[in-house]
């Protein structure tokens, strides 16, 4: 029985973040209100106090888990990128996953954040600067891996480069969204990257 209540308890806690998940990357953190969630699941606001005690919790919440799904995604990149060729791959699967968000009609979840991040509790404002962090040291691997080898190409350091792409690829999403145009993303993207690759034939061996 505690179990089967402890499984409810769980589903419930997945389904608010499901639907607040939703709601940042279309409205912002600050454009909905737990009775907007409430509303959507049927549910009452003390049940969403009683999975998160306030909107705060259920933003450290949010992010955490978008954190954690990114990680995966990354991972799978770079599972599926192997052997030659390995970093351009790597990064082109890197734009791809903010293809998908806003292919899906949304922004991504930090970025939606970073734009409100003055308005932010302060242990937001820490997960929100943890989750850039990270995705630019997973990219300036990638891009570091690429200078060495031959295939990818760039002016300063990984880390600044990383942090390019980052700004570049969140900026393409958000002059895209009111287009409501993911080719426009795309092609922002493609641009972007091919800036960063040699061709084959100057990444050839001698």
């Amino acid at each position: 029985m505690a179990g089967r209540a402890a499984n409810r308890d769980a589903g419930t806690a997945a389904r608010i973040l499901d639907v607040a998940e939703e709601l940042v990357q279309v409205r912002g953190f600050n454009g909905f209100s737990y009775a907007d969630i409430a509303a959507e699941l049927g549910i009452t606001k003390a049940a969403l106090h009683y999975h998160f005690a306030g909107k705060a919790d259920l933003g450290e919440a949010l992010i955490a888990r978008y954190a954690s799904r990114f990680a995966e995604a990354l991972a799978d990149v770079d599972t599926a990128a192997d052997g030659a060729g390995a970093p351009r791959a790597r990064l082109a699967g890197f734009a791809d996953l903010y293809t998908e968000v806003l292919r899906n009609r949304r922004m991504c979840l930090c970025g939606m954040l970073a734009a409100e991040y003055q308005t932010l509790p302060q242990p937001m404002q820490d997960a929100v600067l943890r989750f850039f962090d990270d995705s630019e040291a997973w990219l300036g691997s990638v891009l570091e891996s690429g200078r060495a080898d031959g295939s990818l190409s760039f002016a300063g350091s990984a880390s600044e480069a990383a942090r390019m792409v980052i700004g570049s690829l969140e900026g393409a999403m958000l002059v895209a969204r009111p287009y409501g145009d993911v080719g426009r993303f795309q092609t922002a993207a493609a641009n972007l990257l091919a800036g960063l690759t040699t061709s084959p034939a100057a990444s050839a061996p001698a």
